[in-house]
């Protein structure tokens, strides 16, 4: 039985890429700037995908919001 087809892998791999990228952004703006409003909405949805796909956020989650 196939746990996960070679589509969920792609895109599983493209989020956590994503996750990692925008965490490197958030960095470098102000936490009360409009980006960083709309990038911690964008994280937060990021997180609970990841998450609900069974991905340990442990050591990739360095934002920890």
């Amino acid at each position: 039985m196939e746990v996960m087809g070679k589509t969920e892998k792609e895109q599983m791999q493209k989020n956590v890429e994503e996750f990692e990228r925008l965490q490197d952004y958030m960095i470098s703006c102000e936490k009360e700037s409009d980006a960083y409003k709309k990038m911690k909405r964008r994280y937060t949805s990021l997180k609970v995908i990841l998450t609900a796909s069974g991905v340990n956020l442990t050591e990739i989650d360095y934002i920890k919001e």
